[in-house]
């Protein structure tokens, strides 16, 4: 089951994070007082997928502004210490700051049901989309063999499958842009794709509310391509 994140859930997310990015840098994972903060600061933008009472899978989410012509930013921008205080409550984009589901729970759709309640909420917040930075999770055992710049093209025209990127490409996002020193873990070599889910389109699972744009929306997705 989806359902918004409650200040009860903060202890069982602080334990998910450990569970679901164990190389991550420490600094870089959400502590339960983060949480806390979050479901203070944007209520609505906070998700959690639960097994009965039990916390298996989490999203955290932001507002943003976001100019597409200057793409580059790291992961600490965006979550500034944990605390999420990056986000603009005018921000006409949902920017996904973190979605996982914990090892025990992978391939159930979970992520896929996390990432339908991020396109509601889009929808009814009449915002552009969804953005974020998708970890190149399959790059950091590859990166002896090609490029960081080889495998995201490989992405792109689909001749790699990345665990992470590729999952969110069938979701219906975009890749874009390759990101580097995004974040710091070696899965990923410390490389990041931005992404983009425009509200135009349907995700499986989601439901739009009567009334939603159904168009895609052309000023952000005729942003010039990098990487």
């Amino acid at each position: 089951m989806i359902a918004s994140t409650r200040a009860g859930h903060a202890d069982a997310l602080e334990e998910a994070q450990l569970a679901i990015f164990p190389t991550l840098e420490a600094t870089e994972r959400f502590n339960a007082a983060h949480y806390r903060r979050h479901v203070t600061l944007f209520p609505e933008g906070q998700f959690v997928a639960l097994d009965g009472d039990r916390v298996v899978g989490a999203t955290s989410t932001i507002r943003r502004h976001f100019d597409f012509a200057h793409a580059n930013h790291t992961f600490d921008e965006i979550i500034q210490g944990g605390w999420l205080t990056s986000h603009e409550p005018d921000g006409d984009w949902l920017y996904g700051a973190d979605l996982g589901v914990i090892p025990a729970y992978r391939g159930r759709g979970l992520a896929r049901a996390l990432y339908a309640a991020r396109q509601e909420l889009v929808w009814s917040l009449g915002l552009k989309g969804q953005l974020s930075a998708g970890m190149m999770s399959g790059y950091g055992a590859r990166k002896h063999e090609m490029t960081a710049e080889a495998y995201f093209e490989g992405l792109r025209d689909g001749t790699i499958n990345d665990p992470t990127i590729s999952m969110q490409q069938r979701i219906g996002f975009e890749v874009r842009q390759l990101l580097p020193n995004h974040l710091h873990d070696p899965v990923c070599d410390d490389y990041s794709v931005l992404i983009v889910l425009d509200a135009g389109t349907d995700v499986p699972g989601a439901v739009r509310p009567e009334g939603a744009r159904t168009a895609p929306i052309s000023e952000s997705t005729t942003a010039p391509r990098r990487g």
